[in-house]
């Protein structure tokens, strides 16, 4: 097994990608292993690392089928159903709540609505 070539921030040769700049091109890595790697520098505190993919290796993003737009819908559905009261909280429910915002944080007068 080889070392992967390491280059600093913003030298790397021509033909690598990141992730996410494969992605804005409409690629995505198709299995590849990652091919180099890019360290920044920080003050007392270990180099940021981002990895490197070949972009003459990247496969096109395969397209949203209906599907899975289908399954996507769902499962963001889900996550704005409350557990606790089981009602569509109309928003993603926080996950650092677990619950929405009601039952995370009862009225303690019992008493709903505007003052």
């Amino acid at each position: 097994m080889s070392a992967l070539p390491v280059y600093r921030w913003r030298l790397a040769p021509d033909g690598y990608a990141t992730r996410r700049q494969l992605r804005a091109h409409g690629l995505r890595p198709g299995g590849q292993c990652v091919a180099a790697q890019l360290e920044r520098p920080r003050r007392r505190r270990p180099p940021l690392v981002a990895y490197l993919y070949r972009i003459d290796l990247a496969l096109p993003v395969r397209p949203m089928t209906p599907a899975r737009w289908a399954a996507l819908a769902a499962a963001n559905r889900a996550r704005r159903i409350c557990p606790a009261c089981g009602r569509d909280a109309g928003y993603v429910i926080p996950t650092s709540l677990g619950t929405c915002v009601p039952c995370a944080y009862p009225d303690p007068d019992g008493s709903e609505g505007n003052t």
